[in-house]
């Protein structure tokens, strides 16, 4: 059957400013988002802009208006086989492939009658991982503000600045669920060094990226160093980077954004098992579009972090719920999504 494609912006603004490592603050999240029509059935992928990346909105626009039509001109087959299609078309756009990839797996899922995670032969349970709820870096009151404001059973506290350690410890006094802490490449080797004693005390939970992408080499020191699980973030984006990180971290996170989609992040997990790591599924402040696709992984991952919807003041679709940690979706075909307004007149 026939494809047809047809796309929308949108623009949330966070409940938060929302700042990490570097200094990087943003107030709202942009996304595309991208509608996938075979027969009767509507598919919907979702991808945030990240500035990190440098691909705004306009570059994924851009890059799908140029070839459009060669999609549409194709024949609808199954997901990998629309991959391979995609992935030849834009080589260089993951984030398109994802928003994409993700929109097909749903058009699929409901050819299919079926939730994704049923076409995998995965069950949902009582026993999957519970989401974090995201602190960016702030002042201790903000932080601590946060908290009281949104009890969680786990939080995710972003690191990176001259305070890190004052304030952990002060959070530590104040609540005593479990933190993971994210650096976002911040640190340096000694400074990582430095923290993992306190880390160790404090009980944290994780470590996120500690060292820049350029000194993924050093992380085999610190790998032998740490007593708390080291998860590569920055430094595991695409498909080949699993097996890079196997030496330097005990886990990766992988971002469906970054790595391009659901189909290659299901490669991604598989190569991980082989290579004895965990598996950790991040967010990129999606809404509940690409929040559900996360979800659709939790019976075969061991962390995720998707509080995207969470973390922004309005949300797009329906389908899915956050409550304490604990994530539900609809049991509907697909994505198990219905957008809360029609993006696409």
């Amino acid at each position: 059957m026939a494809i047809k494609i047809d796309y929308a912006v949108s623009t949330l603004a966070f409940e938060y400013p929302f700042t990490i490592s570097g200094g990087r603050t943003k107030t709202v999240q942009q996304a595309l988002i991208i509608k996938i029509i075979i027969g009767e059935f509507i598919g919907y992928g979702e991808a945030p802009a990240i500035s990190y990346y440098n691909i705004p909105i306009e570059k994924m626009i851009d890059d799908l208006s140029m070839k459009l039509h060669l999609i549409e001109n194709s024949e609808a087959g199954n997901p990998e086989e629309f991959y391979q299609l995609i992935n030849h078309l834009f080589p260089n756009n993951s984030f398109l492939r994802c928003a994409l990839d993700m929109a097909y797996w749903d058009v699929y899922g409901k050819m299919k009658n079926l939730p994704i995670y049923a076409i995998w032969g995965c069950a949902w349970n009582e026993r999957l991982p519970i989401t974090d709820y995201t602190l960016g870096i702030d002042s201790i009151e903000k932080l601590i503000q946060k908290i009281e404001d949104h009890p969680w059973p786990v939080y995710k506290i972003k690191v990176g600045n001259e305070n890190d350690l004052d304030n952990l410890s002060t959070l530590r006094n104040y609540c005593h669920k479990p933190f993971r802490i994210d650096a976002n490449a911040g640190w340096s080797l000694e400074e990582s060094i430095e923290k993992f004693d306190l880390c160790e005390k404090l009980k944290i939970e994780l470590i996120e990226q500690p060292l820049s992408v350029d000194e993924i080499h050093k992380m085999s020191q610190l790998k032998k160093l740490s007593k708390i699980p080291l998860f590569a973030d920055e430094s595991c984006v695409h498909e080949k980077d699993v097996e890079l990180c196997a030496n330097g971290f005990h886990g990766i996170n992988i971002k469906l954004t970054k790595c391009g989609g659901i189909t290659p992040a299901l490669r991604m997990i598989e190569n991980a098992r082989k290579l004895n790591l965990q598996v950790m599924m991040g967010s990129m402040n999606e809404s509940t579009i690409g929040s559900a696709a996360i979800a659709q992984f939790l019976p075969l991952i061991d962390y995720v972090d998707m509080d995207g919807p969470l973390l922004l003041k309005q949300d797009l679709a329906t389908g899915l719920t956050i409550d304490y940690g604990k994530i539900s979706l609809s049991g509907k075909a697909g994505l198990g999504i219905e957008l809360i307004r029609d993006m696409f007149n």
